[in-house]
């Protein structure tokens, strides 16, 4: 019986070959396709958009070049608060969300009443409008005088923080909640408290199953900041605003949401990305 050489380079059977050959080929016609739809649908749609009546008055009432260059340093200082804010309500939130999240998970009846608070209040703000969370304590609390002059883009911040918290919280408590028993069982066995059983064990685990919700809501909240103009806050809608009443021109609402839109599309790609690669992992450890 004759053997094979060791030595021998493999190479791929002509049967695979050929299946990789119209994969190859798929794949490019696949892609040629979507280009020319693409193509054409821009262009009809540019059509439409382009020959009809009233285009010549809305491209000098929103699309204004000059009065664009003009309205952006102002817009783009705006904007700087606006990120200040986020990445404040940031921080604040993801503490405020995990210890609510917490809160809702503590078993035993001595824990109820901090169930209960942290029910009503994931409730209430979930319920409430951020606009109107924003009036209440923009307007409403500083009315109390209790506090003395506080800068008024903080109290913007605390409404985002509050009402994003809601959500926040109860997205964790889904992932925690998604982690199964036998998790907490394990990590008592060997000797962990149930502080360090949610630290150490739950926590993490129940973080990665909803690290896209938790993305989606960060993006979310990247739009919002915005609303902090209605507090009279100089950010970047309010200053648009400003120029918008300056030019008699929207063009500056225009940029300003071109900016909030290069400031979220980064964490939107980031979002997609990481939402296939947790999908693909979990295709790979289950049987299709």
């Amino acid at each position: 019986m004759a053997s094979t050489p060791v030595d021998a380079a493999w190479r791929p059977s002509d049967l695979e070959l050929g299946r990789r050959l119209t994969r190859r080929r798929q794949s490019t016609k696949s892609v040629l396709i979507a280009l020319v739809s693409s193509v054409v649908f821009v262009v009809v749609v540019g059509w439409a958009i382009l020959s009809s009546p009233g285009w010549e008055d809305v491209r000098r009432s929103f699309f204004d070049v000059d009065i664009a260059i003009a309205s952006f340093p102002s817009i783009l200082a705006g904007l700087w608060v606006n990120i200040q804010v986020l990445l404040v309500a940031a921080i604040a939130v993801a503490v405020l969300g995990t210890t609510l999240a917490v809160l809702r998970s503590l078993r035993g009846p001595v824990f109820f009443p901090l169930r209960a608070l942290a029910t009503v209040y994931t409730d209430l703000f979930r319920g409430i409008p951020l606009l109107i969370v924003l009036y209440l304590v923009g307007f409403g609390v500083p009315a109390l005088g209790i506090f003395g002059r506080v800068p008024v883009v903080l109290w913007g911040t605390i409404a985002i923080v509050l009402t994003y918290s809601a959500y926040v919280s109860e997205v964790l408590r889904a992932g925690m909640e998604a982690v199964h028993p036998s998790q907490r069982v394990a990590a008592r066995s060997m000797g962990l408290t149930h502080g360090q059983t949610l630290r150490i064990v739950v926590i993490p685990q129940g973080v990665r199953k909803v690290v896209p919700a938790l993305m989606n809501d960060f993006v979310s909240m990247q739009k919002d900041v915005g609303l902090i103009s209605v507090l009279g806050v100089v950010d970047a809608i309010r200053a648009a605003q400003i120029a918008a009443a300056q030019y008699y021109n929207f063009t500056p609402y225009i940029v300003a949401a071109l900016l909030f839109v290069a400031l979220a599309l980064p964490m939107i790609r980031l979002t997609d990305h990481v939402s296939a690669r947790l999908a693909k992992r979990e295709q790979m450890g289950g049987i299709v």
